[in-house]
């Protein structure tokens, strides 16, 4: 779990991770279907024993087929995967990660989305 709080997974991994939490659980497979620009069967296989050999995935048996699913949970992930983004683009700055977002040349935010965010600060 320390390297997923270290930002020490690859793209591909992250993909991955987003799949089996999306799923709840896959097969190499299932989750072969699922990667945008698929690498091979082999190489999926090696993707998921690698995540596990990481702690993030966990395999059962179902037949003769190994199926996977996050030993984290999607929450602590994301969260991760921010703080990662925020101290390699933002300097650590979740400030700067906002006023990033909040630049209207970069979005283009409707009025109801700045209102919710609004309240989400308020509520803070």
């Amino acid at each position: 779990m320390k390297r997923l709080e270290d930002g020490q997974i690859s793209r591909r991994e992250r993909q991955v991770m987003d799949i089996l939490f999306r799923l709840g659980k896959a097969t190499a497979e299932e989750v072969m279907n699922e990667l945008p620009d698929p690498p091979g069967y082999s190489a999926v296989r090696a993707l998921l024993v690698t995540l596990e050999g990481k702690g993030l995935v966990k395999h059962g048996k179902d037949s003769r087929r190994y199926v996977y699913q996050p030993t984290v949970p999607e929450k602590k992930a994301k969260r991760s995967a921010l703080k990662q983004l925020i101290a390699t683009f933002f300097d650590g700055s979740p400030e700067k990660l906002v006023a990033s977002l909040l630049d209207p040349q970069d979005q283009k935010l409707t009025s109801e989305e700045i209102d919710r965010i609004r309240k989400l600060i308020d509520e803070k």
